[in-house]
Order: structure tokens, then sequence, then C-alpha cells
């Protein structure tokens, strides 16, 4: 027997069957994730429900000679995402996405954009419960848009991505995990339940929300063919990934892909000048997100490349030339900062100190990388002020990549690094979800420290095509 792991990424739907006994994920597939609605306003990303609801079918389809083996279906999903249904389970709305912007728009009240309103509207206090987030690309702020003008219809029910999905293919009530529901930006964290002040000052009472439901409850019965097969309650990608770096409460993780978060676990609630997301086993991340990573190399990186991709059709990866300049590259005064879009450390980028002698790609990218070692160090020290971590845990594409970035950022946290065990983090934490859900461990914590143990024994995972 063996589980059937779904990761709703932002750029794939991928899924694995998920082997508990060898520990390999077999049969990985992929699909893109929908491209965005066209010619919508600027501000506006939305995502047809039904292009979302075929991808999910398509690898799941591809599934099928494990439909017989499979004793359950997880989840992991992209979080901030909404989708309106009614109590009958019909689709109400697009899927609007993370990078939705309408709360920036101007509110009709003259003091500034819905977003700015809505800040002013809730107290510190009450910031700091819902976890110090409150980004402008969360259901939050599409809720508040909504309710401004007077489109919400009474009793809808917002459901994030997984919710809908599963709610769907199940036939199911959506019902919603306290990492899911951290996405909405309406979680009360002390009592992980719906902020419902929070929610009567903003004008969202008469929405019907979905139930909070602990990690591991079955929440309805997917048709594979022949047989019904338990779905468990879907979970947030980051705290997934976490799970998939069986990261230890002594142990710093670096996020570093396309974004890029500095977390750390601890055992109790502690609100700080960080942001706080509820983890697994009643545990917490306190968390910098948004950190200038991989989306923001790109942008030097499209620079660099744009008049020789004009000049040749040539698919040479880029980054292979990109880290032997800067393996090659002397101590430069150059410097980069990668600030390029709204997060912990700026929203206006730049590149100072420029020379002739001093502005070639390894001097150009050296300095980037500099300067990344230098956010997560200052962001590091915020989510953990005392700097007790033990070492670092990278996961990440972009951590993978570029060995020199990893260096660099040990030499200035004084400390040693390992890597998460698996490309495929979120598959790998799919893995240790379902060794707790089907009760082989008795929390997700002993699911971590089995698979530990099992990588420490065998250093070279593998995983099945």
């Amino acid at each position: 027997m063996s589980f059937i792991g779904l990761d709703l990424g932002t750029s794939f739907i991928k899924a694995a069957v998920l082997d508990l006994d060898t520990v390999t994920l077999g049969h990985v597939r992929r699909v893109p994730f929908p491209e965005p609605i066209r010619g919508l306003a600027p501000t506006r990303v939305e995502f047809d429900p039904d292009a979302i609801l075929s991808a999910v079918q398509e690898v799941l389809s591809d599934m099928s000679e494990h439909w017989e083996s499979c004793e359950g279906i997880l989840m992991c999903t992209q979080m901030s995402c909404l989708i309106f249904i009614d109590n009958s389970g019909k689709v109400r709305s697009n899927c609007i996405g993370w990078r939705d912007q309408r709360a920036i728009e101007q509110h009709p009240s003259k003091h500034g954009t819905y977003y700015d309103v809505l800040q002013q509207r809730i107290g510190d206090k009450e910031k700091r419960e819902l976890g110090n987030e409150l980004p402008a690309g969360a259901p939050i702020s599409f809720l508040f848009w909504f309710a401004e003008q007077n489109k919400l219809e009474k009793n809808l029910i917002p459901a994030s991505l997984s919710e809908f999905v599963i709610s769907t293919l199940c036939g199911s009530r959506p019902m919603v995990e306290s990492t899911t529901a951290m996405s909405y930006e309406l979680l009360k964290l002390s009592a992980m339940q719906w902020h419902h002040d929070v929610i009567h000052e903003l004008g969202l009472e008469e929405l019907q929300w979905p139930e909070i439901v602990p990690h591991g409850e079955i929440v309805g019965y997917m048709r594979l063919g022949n047989k019904r097969v338990p779905c468990y309650t879907a979970v947030g990608d980051f705290q997934c990934a976490l799970a998939g770096a069986l990261l230890d409460e002594t142990e710093l993780s670096l996020n570093i892909s396309t974004g890029s978060q500095a977390s750390r676990l601890t055992s109790k609630l502690s609100l700080g000048n960080y942001q706080t997301r509820p983890f697994f086993d009643g545990k917490f991340t306190n968390v910098l997100s948004h950190l200038p990573a991989g989306r923001s190399l790109n942008v030097l990186l499209q620079l660099i490349t744009e008049f020789a991709e004009f000049q040749t059709s040539s698919s040479k990866d880029p980054w292979e030339y990109v880290v032997q300049s800067v393996d090659a590259s002397p101590v430069s005064d150059l410097r980069v900062d990668l600030g390029f879009f709204p997060g912990p450390c700026g929203n206006q980028g730049g590149i100072a100190n420029i020379r002739e002698s001093n502005l070639s790609v390894g001097s150009l990218f050296k300095a980037a990388f500099e300067n990344m070692a230098e956010n997560y160090s200052t962001c590091a020290k915020r989510v953990w002020p005392d700097q007790s971590w033990s070492n670092i845990v990278f996961s990440g594409g972009v951590a993978r990549k570029l060995k020199l970035l990893r260096s660099m950022i040990e030499s200035k946290l004084h400390t040693s690094s390992r890597l998460c065990p698996l490309e495929e983090d979120s598959l790998l934490g799919l893995t240790a979800l379902a060794l707790f859900f089907s009760g082989r461990t008795k929390s997700v914590e002993a699911a971590m420290t089995t698979l530990r143990l099992h990588f420490s024994q065998h250093p070279e995972p593998l995983s099945r095509s």
C-alpha cells in the first residue's frame, strides 16, 4: 500500500506515489499550473477553476496503475489563493491568486488604497494576533475589497485552492487545516480559530467560514476507478516543505528559491518582530518571508542574457557561465541590492560603485550573493535573536544550484549547513505527513525523526521516475 501526494504549486501541479516502506517517491509527474486569465485589469491575477481541476485530474489519471494500491491522498498547496463557492458546491468566482494586487487600488474614501484603509481598521494588537503578515496579495485583502465594493453575497464560502479541489472532487463540504487557514490572514493564533473580531471589523461576517480541523483528519473520499480513497486535510506548502527539510528545533531554515524565507521552529507561540505561522504537532514557525532570491537574481540574469538571446537560440544554461564567472571574480567594491520587490529588505534595489574595471558578470553576481548573505544574516537574527542555532538547513532550487552562495551564508552566520535530503522537499514533506496520518508514527515530529534516521543510513536517496 502507498499514498498519492499532490503538490498544487505556483509553477507546477505535481504528483507522486509515496512509498512509506522504501521511502521513495515513485512515478513523479507534473503539469504546468494554468496561466492567469488574460484581458483582466493590470492589478488582477485570476485563474480558471475548471482549468485547475483539469490539471489535477490529468496528473491523477496518470497515476491510474497505482489507484488500487492507494491508501489515501495527501495534498499541499500554494498559499493565499481564494475561490468563492456556495452551499451546493457551485463555483461562484475565478480563483484569485496571491499575486493579485486589487487591494492597492484607490479606496473611494480618498484615504489611500483599499490596503491602506484595511491597515487602519486593524490595530497593532490584532495584527500580532494574526501573525504580523497581512500582505496586499492575501485573501484578507481580496475579501475586504469585495466587501467595500458591496460584492459579497451572503453565505458564500471563501475556499482556499486545496479546499476547492478536495470539496469539488470529493463532493464534500470545505474544511481547512490551520496551516492553510493561516494564509487567509484571519486566523487567531492563540485560539487556532477565525478571528471573528477582525472579520466583523472588515465587514466579512456574513460569509460562511470553513470549519478548521486538525491535520490528519479525513475530509472527503475521492473516486479513483472503482475505489473510494480517503482525502486528508491539505496543508500549506511552506510548512510541508519545512517538514520535507526534516527541520529540527535547533536548526535554522533558509529556503532559497524563486522567493525565500528564513525561519525556525518553536514549541510555543512566540510573537515578535517577524511573522508567525502554525506548524504541526502544536508547534509554530517564526519566519521572515519574501526575501530577495531567485526572482531578483533573474532580473540581473535577464539583463546580461538579453542581447545574447537575441543573437542565438542556444539553450545553454546561463547559470553555468554565472557560476564560473563568480568563482573567477576577484574581490571588488561593486555593490548590489536585490530588493527589487517589496519585502523585509526593501523595495528599491540598485547597483552601486560601478566602474569600468568592476562591472563584469562575475563581480555583479558575487556582489548579489554577498547582498543575499547579508540579508539572511540580518533576518536570521530577527527570527532567532540569541543566535543559538546548531546549523543551517538549505532547501529550494537556488540554494541547491549555488554552492558558493551557501558558503557565503555559512561564513556570515558562522555555522555549518546541510541540504534538504530531496530536491522535491514538499513531496518528501507529504511522505512525513503520510507516516503520521496512516498511524505508522505517533506525530509528524516522530515521522521526521524516522526520515532523518533513514537518510543518515541512505545518504543517496532514491526517487523513481
